[in-house]
């Protein structure tokens, strides 16, 4: 099995674009997320279940929501699961990340 990796033109120099920079030289959303999401697994041998938020920071990097499963419980929706943010530079490197919250999956606000 092959891995498949897809060029598309961004319009307008979007950061939402596909390639490892856009226009500008800086580190795009989707490429922030994927490493991010890649280098916080490898560190810490937690298995990302969902990206819940992605904001750009002023110096090209990124900050991406992750959450994590850190307790799991019968049943499922008992299980104990946590927020990280994970800082990203503007060239990929991963510059740190933090653990924000936990809560429970069946929780219905997680605060």
């Amino acid at each position: 099995m092959t891995t498949r990796k897809t060029n598309r033109a961004s319009s307008g120099g979007s950061r939402t674009g596909s390639g490892d920079e856009n226009g500008n030289g800086s580190l795009s959303m989707s490429d922030a997320v994927r490493r991010a999401v890649t280098e916080f697994a490898a560190l810490t041998r937690k298995d990302p279940e969902a990206v819940t938020g992605v904001r750009s920071d002023d110096d090209g990097g990124w900050s991406v929501l992750v959450d994590v499963v850190e307790l799991e419980r019968i049943p499922s929706s008992t299980d104990v699961l946590a927020t990280y943010r994970v800082d990203i530079t503007s060239t990929g490197d991963l510059a740190g990340y933090e653990r924000l919250r936990r809560y429970h999956r069946g929780a219905t606000d997680p605060t």
